[in-house]
């Protein structure tokens, strides 16, 4: 992790910067560790052990910008790659945009207190990141003639970073990670070799779940058996917790800067219009403890704050950082999501599914596109067919077609499931009046 060696290191950096010709610089030391493994079958597929230590700098000269990085940390080598980068940029454009952040906006505190970093992860040995692949292999291995496959997958690591500019800003972060998955492939009908998956993940190593990967991802394939697709139509479509972060991807997307400056995005303009349903609040919540995608501050040194994003339909901002808000001629506000977190409803998923008539349960796209400047879709999908409140049939190659914000628009009920492994917290949606192609 961070050391006072790399702190004393991105500091000699910094002043070093300012010293050969820089108006402001920013330094952004870096390390981490990744583990991987993978138990085939019953065979140790593959084990991946890499470390990672470099510096990011972003160099501000004469109203002029560029970053650079390198992993090459001595001393002399950085002083020649640092003067370098200076004489290159005077050779770019100048830009009136670029520049440090206010540093009333620069985050002031400790960096203390989300607890991101688990130490158990020093401690664990690969015996112990093995015999957890070996036990969900084991669950499901030569139980069913139709397996072809079984695979389970472990990763952890850490990662840190420190950043040191010229406006005053003085900080760092470290956080670790575990994640255990499994998949399985079966024999089907004719050439048909449906696959599922599983998977954990989560900050702490005590709140990994360890077992059960392999059966949920044997039982999600079985049930793809049969798969075949049914009549076009006009359908109810609920969308478990596993997916529906796909549908949201693209609005969230278009709320950048970047794509709302260079007028790449189907949100331009609609701060303070209702944009989808009245029943979808999203809020970035930045600060709840262990939670992944957590932090104090950005990127660029900025303090983070709980914000919403979409009201009750409405849309209160985009994601500008300090360069895009001074070319739209904004506010800045935070230059991307931490912890994305929809407002959730008063039903699981069982009683969402229990009021689906007819309708679609989606639990995977595969492939498809949007526009981002119009926000019409294609997406390829599976699931199950839904009558009177349960799945009657698994489904497979067909498509929904529409435009984001009319799929939005049309929210009948959102869940209270989201999945909290992961920094986007998105229940279970059920849509009305999605348009499916199949036969």
């Amino acid at each position: 992790m961070i050391t006072k060696e790399h702190k004393d290191l991105a500091h000699w950096a910094l002043n070093y910067a300012l010293e050969k010709g820089c108006s402001q610089a920013r330094v952004v030391l870096y390390t981490g560790t990744d583990n991987s493994f993978e138990y085939r079958d019953t065979q140790l597929d593959k084990l991946e052990q890499s470390s990672e230590n470099g510096m990011t700098l972003y160099l501000f000269v004469d109203g002029r910008y560029s970053s650079y990085s390198t992993n090459r940390l001595d001393k002399n080598e950085l002083g020649k790659f640092i003067a370098n980068g200076i004489a290159t940029t005077r050779y770019l454009e100048k830009d009136e945009f670029r520049k440090l952040p206010d540093p009333a906006r620069l985050y002031k505190g400790d960096g203390k207190g989300l607890d991101l970093y688990d130490k158990a992860i020093e401690t664990l040995s690969v015996d112990d990141k093995l015999a957890l692949l070996k036990e969900n292999v084991n669950e499901v291995y030569g139980t069913d003639d139709r397996l072809i496959s079984v695979t389970a997958g472990y990763s952890d690591g850490t990662n840190g970073s420190y950043i040191v500019d010229s406006n005053g800003f003085n900080n760092e972060t470290e956080s670790s990670y575990f994640s255990l998955s499994a998949e399985t492939a079966m024999k089907g009908a004719d050439d048909a070799r449906p696959s599922s998956y599983w998977y954990d993940a989560s900050g702490r190593w005590d709140k990994l779940q360890k077992t059960g990967i392999g059966k949920l991802a044997y039982e999600r394939t079985l049930r793809k058996l049969g798969q075949e697709k049914i009549e076009s139509g006009v359908y109810k479509m609920l969308v478990d917790n596993l997916s529906v972060s796909r549908l949201l991807s693209p609005v969230v997307s278009a709320l950048y800067g970047n794509s709302i400056q260079q007028k790449d995005s189907f949100l331009i303009n609609k701060i303070d219009e209702k944009i989808v349903s009245d029943k979808l609040t999203l809020i970035d919540d930045p600060h709840i403890k262990q939670a992944r995608g957590a932090r104090w501050f950005d990127s660029e040194g900025v303090a983070t704050q709980k914000r919403s994003i979409i009201e009750n339909g409405v849309l209160k901002m985009y994601y500008l950082d300090t360069y895009y808000a001074g070319k739209l001629a904004m506010s800045p506000t935070v230059q991307s999501p931490s912890v994305l977190t929809v407002k959730w409803g008063d039903k699981n998923f069982d009683q969402l599914l229990a009021t689906v008539e007819k309708g679609i349960w989606v639990t995977g796209f595969n492939g498809g596109n949007h526009n981002r400047t119009t926000g019409d879709f294609s997406f390829g999908i599976e699931g199950f067919l839904i009558e009177n409140g349960k799945p009657v049939k698994a489904l497979n190659e067909m498509n929904i077609t529409g435009n984001l914000l009319t799929l939005w628009q049309n929210v009948e009920a959102i869940g209270n499931d989201p999945r909290t492994i992961s920094s986007w917290r998105i229940p279970s949606i059920l849509f009305d009046k999605v348009n499916f192609s199949g036969k």
